[in-house]
């Protein structure tokens, strides 16, 4: 389990530089697919099995939708692509500030402590649909104010990729 949990970081931190470090959407766009994947694999081992599911279900919605909306404003005929050299400079610029990160924080390479407290039995299925629960209950102000950026979030795209008042028709 320990093996796959590293194995699921590791994924985790190539997708998030493969974002970070590549200008063109249509190739970081795989980048942020294996990250999410990654992060709600992450979420199912430590036993949140419902959220990881949910999580990676709004994700991948999230996600086409937004790379429909970059590719179509980002009308390269040329893109970047994975061997040019900008993104090759990138990508050894955020790995060397991760290994920095990692020496200047002095983190260990011992993640056993994070396994430690978890047991295979009803207990994680339990708290797992208790914290569903809880979401509606005692959350219920943030899924309203939630609900409204997300509204706020949809007018603010359809403003900014509507062009000189002609729609989706302009060119672009």
């Amino acid at each position: 389990m320990i093996y796959t949990s590293i194995l699921a970081m590791i994924g985790l931190v190539v997708g998030l530089v493969a974002v970070a470090s590549n200008p063109s959407p249509y190739f970081a766009a795989f980048g942020l697919v294996v990250s999410s994947v990654c992060s709600c694999w992450m979420l199912a081992e430590f036993g949140v099995s419902f959220l990881s599911l949910v999580l990676l279900l709004i994700y991948l919605g999230g996600m086409l939708v937004v790379f429909a909306y970059s590719a179509s404003l980002a009308a390269e005929p040329y893109p970047e692509a994975w061997g040019s050299w900008s993104v090759l400079i990138y990508t050894c610029f955020y790995l060397v500030m991760l290994i920095g990160g990692y020496f200047l924080f002095e983190c260990s390479g011992d993640v056993k402590f994070l396994f430690s407290g978890l047991s295979l039995g009803f207990g994680i299925i339990v708290s797992d649909w208790g914290g569903v629960g809880d979401m509606y209950l005692s959350a219920n102000v943030f899924l309203i104010i939630s609900g409204w950026v997300l509204l706020l979030t949809l007018f603010v795209v359809l403003e900014i990729t509507r062009g000189m008042k002609r729609g989706a028709l302009r060119a672009v």
